[in-house]
């Protein structure tokens, strides 16, 4: 019986977070006329991909996904660098205040993305930042540098201190033993930090919305606003095709690397 309610609660569970998603796909694959028609059922009558195919022809939403994924794979790049630095100076160097500067990482990680955006405005056009990537790899770094600097802390401190102070007596600096006997060994925890990071910004759209002002700099998220709209009428299967387009490279990548996630999400677990 245990086995059982276990089973059904993670089968509604699932249900709940599959259902929409399977419409949002059923959706795209309906042609416009059969939309319009209010046509109801599991399965599209005549599945097609027109509207995939007006996502890239007609709407050009190619050009949003190419300034997502160079805002997200910069804000990735950076973010591991700054929080493979933290990380193991939290975890093996004797800093004065380390608990609070955890405490703090732990705090801005749960501090309100929207509280950030009217500050951030402020200063972003005081610099001339705004209108362009440059504001949205810095702002995507306030939420994936705590969560990815927690991560990388936890991995670095599993690694045996043996291997780094082996390389220091044989002439290696502090930053050598990070690059290249830590992080190579604590790959695991990197490319789970990276995932991580690359998925909160791909996911975006309170940031984008704030700092892009001009159409053809916006990210896929913020695209899909205007995505699918002309004077009388709202292409829902377009939008939602675009939808499943953004979905489908963060699934495959979740696939791909799901052991490595669960291994970087579990360092520290058992010591």
């Amino acid at each position: 019986m245990r086995r059982f309610g276990f089973t059904a609660l993670v089968t509604v569970i699932m249900a709940s977070v599959l259902v929409p998603f399977l419409w949002i796909v059923r959706t795209s694959l309906q042609s416009s006329e059969e939309f319009s028609a209010g046509v109801t059922g599991l399965l599209p009558r005549e599945p097609t991909f027109s509207s995939y195919v007006a996502v890239f022809t007609t709407d050009d939403f190619l050009g949003p996904l190419l300034n997502s994924a160079l805002i997200c794979a910069a804000s990735t790049a950076v973010t591991v660098v700054f929080s493979a630095l933290a990380g193991y100076a939290l975890a093996r160097l004797e800093i004065r205040g380390r608990g609070l500067i955890l405490g703090f990482l732990l705090l801005a990680g749960f501090f309100p993305v929207l509280a950030m955006i009217g500050p951030l405005f402020l200063l972003y056009r005081s610099l001339g930042f705004l209108d362009s990537g440059y504001p949205l790899v810095l702002a995507y770094m306030i939420y994936t540098l705590p969560i990815t600097t927690w991560l990388l802390k936890g991995f670095f401190e599993q690694i045996p201190r043996g291997l780094e102070e082996a390389a220091m007596v044989d002439g290696a600096s502090r930053l050598q033993v990070l690059w290249k006997i830590v992080v190579p060994v604590a790959m695991p925890g990197v490319f789970t930090a990276a995932i991580l990071s690359f998925i909160l910004a791909w996911n975006d759209f309170a940031f984008a919305l704030s700092f892009l002002q001009t159409p053809n700099r916006f990210t896929a998220p913020l695209a899909i606003v205007n995505l699918g709209q002309s004077q009388y009428q709202v292409f829902h299967n377009r939008i939602d095709a675009a939808v499943v387009v953004i979905t489908l490279p963060v699934v495959v990548l979740v696939l791909l690397a799901q052991r490595r996630i669960v291994s970087g999400l579990t360092a520290g677990a058992i010591k």
